[in-house]
């Protein structure tokens, strides 16, 4: 098995972009997003404003993510990290891993299906721009 050795820049552009994806994704659907928790409208208030500690959490997550999917690629041998192959991985791991995770949690928490429909869209657009760059940058 061939291993191509990492690109550490490509992994953190790819952590910083999907971050960027999630402000939007969120800041375009958070309020649905809160809604399909059957949040109040004062719960929703008093949590307009994200904390530190969760978008700590959140782009730590987004970096580990971006080095295993750098490994996915790797896998794959020299000259196969492209744009394609990136966003294809990428679309791979949610349909197989991401959003099956999300369906059965929300589910067995009986939790509304606009929910996991909000989470996994946005996860598919962090793991496909993360593909994007790290097999654009192979």
């Amino acid at each position: 098995m061939t291993f191509v050795p990492l690109t550490y820049l490509a992994v953190l552009l790819a952590a910083v972009a999907s971050f960027a994806v999630g402000s939007l994704w969120y800041g375009l659907l958070g309020k649905a997003w809160m809604q399909a928790l059957d949040w109040s409208a004062a719960e929703i208030a008093a949590n307009a404003k994200p904390r530190a500690g969760p978008l700590l959490t959140s782009f730590l997550a987004e970096l580990l993510m971006a080095f295993v999917l750098r490994g996915v690629l790797g896998h794959l041998g020299p000259g196969q990290a492209t744009l394609r192959n990136g966003m294809i991985s990428g679309l791979f791991i949610w349909g197989g891993f991401v959003v099956t995770t999300l369906v059965v949690n929300n589910a067995y928490a009986r939790r509304k299906v606009m929910l996991a429909v909000i989470d996994a869209g946005h996860w598919l657009a962090v793991l496909l721009v993360q593909g994007a760059i790290i097999g654009a940058m192979g």
